[in-house]
């Protein structure tokens, strides 16, 4: 690639799970820390999230193990239409994404993903940053999680 994705970025591994208290509990023994807080974004019309180009609407069960400066993220979609559900429909419990914070390079990096035949699967802007879920699965067995900041 032209636009390099630097090793520094790499900051987070998603997890999909079905039951994201028995994932969370399992990890917690697993790393001896607490039990992560398990928290849930409802269902809600947010004109900043796209799945496949069209409005998102899905909630979704998340709970977060900082490690560092690395996180692993537990994520359990409820039943409406997502990138997570469409992962664990298609392969059950599994990492759904690396994530990677890349700076101003997030558009450019995003933009030869597409060129390369990368799909933006999902986007989502919050205040300060940004998420994107790029479609890499097929040939690279897991998504790409394009950030400009954390």
């Amino acid at each position: 690639m032209k636009n390099n994705i630097s090793f520094d970025g790499f900051i987070q591994i998603a997890i999909v799970v079905k039951d994201i208290q028995k994932a969370a509990e399992t990890w917690a023994r697993f790393f001896n820390i607490p039990v992560p807080e398990i928290r849930y974004q409802a269902p809600a019309a947010n004109p900043d999230l796209t799945y496949r180009g069209k409005p998102a609407y899905y909630g979704l069960k998340l709970a977060n193990i900082q490690v560092g400066q690395f996180v692993i993220e537990l994520h359990e979609p409820d039943e409406h239409e997502s990138t997570f559900r469409e992962f664990l429909d298609k392969h059950g419990n599994g990492v759904h994404h690396l994530g990677f914070q890349v700076g101003d390079q997030r558009d450019a990096i995003v933009g030869e993903l597409e060129e390369m035949g990368y799909a933006m699967r999902t986007i989502g802007y919050y205040p300060g940053s940004s998420w994107t879920i790029v479609d890499s699965e097929d040939d690279l067995g897991v998504n790409l999680n394009i950030k400009p900041r954390a």
